[in-house]
């Protein structure tokens, strides 16, 4: 049963740390938006039609693989948010994979500076 427990604890702990941008994320949202960091809202269409932050670019996370070409230059820096932060993490990987080197997952819409 104490495994059980541990396993769940240990289950959200990890969701919750892959959710939320790193302190070190935080404090470098302001600095690359201020130098022309490329902002990529994760969301779906419906979400971003409904309020996003302004000059952002809206491609799904869902679509992210499929519409990398998109993003051009793997040096420009990416802050990505979504919702909560989540996809944000996802698309950040998916980025990163891809090559991009500078990419910012900033969290939600509501951490957007």
């Amino acid at each position: 049963m104490l495994w059980l427990v541990l396993g769940v604890l240990a289950m959200v702990v990890t969701m919750r740390v892959l959710g939320k941008p790193s302190a070190a994320e935080r404090g470098a949202v302001a600095e690359k938006l201020k130098q022309g960091a490329l902002i990529l809202d994760v969301r779906t269409a419906g979400e971003f039609a409904g309020q996003h932050y302004a000059g952002a670019t809206n491609i799904p996370v869902q679509e992210l693989s499929a519409r990398i070409a998109e993003l051009g230059d793997t040096n420009r820096a990416i802050i990505v948010y979504c919702r909560s932060g989540r996809r944000a993490a996802s698309a950040k990987q998916i980025l990163n994979q891809a090559g991009f080197k500078t990419v910012i997952n900033a969290g939600g819409l509501q951490d957007m500076p």
